[in-house]
């Protein structure tokens, strides 16, 4: 029986990643629909590669949401070197969330748009973008918690329904929210008590 090579590790990692970028960019472009022979196609790797690496589609779907968590995380939540305020951190999601809706090719929130097109709790790609759903919450809950607000953990579920439900209508008016998510955002973070700071009193009168 002639012996089979297996690929090298470097070469199977290259062909994983190659795979998954072309994945994240199809389904969030096109949705989960897309078929196995397309997906292939455009990452520029066989079937057999494929399957060597992932035993099914979904496990693809799966892994490639959990390959953009990172850069996606980084487009809206601040570093750990921004030392504003917690409000200021919260506020920052919502605005950079405007910003991206407003762009041509926003398709709203990657983890929201596969758990609604698979519908099922448990498939894999479900159980991923909840996971980063949650992380956006935990962020939301230690900044509540941060800025003294009585209910952090209801504070941050509103925040995340505000999120996604933002998200959601600019895919649906294919329009920018203009503002609305950002003064929703900030309605909650008034009711809460995480107001913006008062500014120091200026100078009196004759002063310099």
């Amino acid at each position: 029986m002639p012996h089979v090579t297996s690929p090298a590790p470097a070469a199977s990692a290259a062909t994983r990643d190659r795979l998954l970028d072309a994945a994240a960019a199809l389904f969030y472009r096109e949705g989960v629909g897309v078929g196995v022979q397309t997906l292939c196609r455009a990452a520029g790797v066989s079937k057999r590669s494929m399957y060597q690496l992932f035993a099914s589609k979904d496990e693809v779907m799966a892994a490639s949401l959990d390959r953009i968590a990172p850069s996606y995380a980084a487009t809206l939540i601040p570093s750990d070197q921004d030392h504003r305020p917690p409000r200021a951190r919260i506020l920052h999601v919502f605005e950079r969330l405007e910003d991206q809706a407003a762009s041509s090719g926003y398709r709203g929130c990657p983890f929201v748009a596969a758990a609604v097109e698979v519908k099922t709790p448990e498939h894999p790609a479900s159980l991923v973008a909840r996971t980063h759903k949650n992380a956006l919450t935990a962020f939301f809950q230690t900044e509540a918690e941060r800025g003294g607000a009585a209910q952090p953990a209801v504070l941050a579920q509103q925040l995340t329904i505000v999120f996604d439900g933002a998200s959601v209508r600019a895919v649906l008016q294919a329009d920018a929210l203009h503002g609305i998510a950002v003064a929703t955002a900030t309605a909650l973070l008034d009711h809460a008590g995480l107001t913006a700071p008062t500014p120091p009193p200026g100078p009196h009168h004759g002063e310099t």
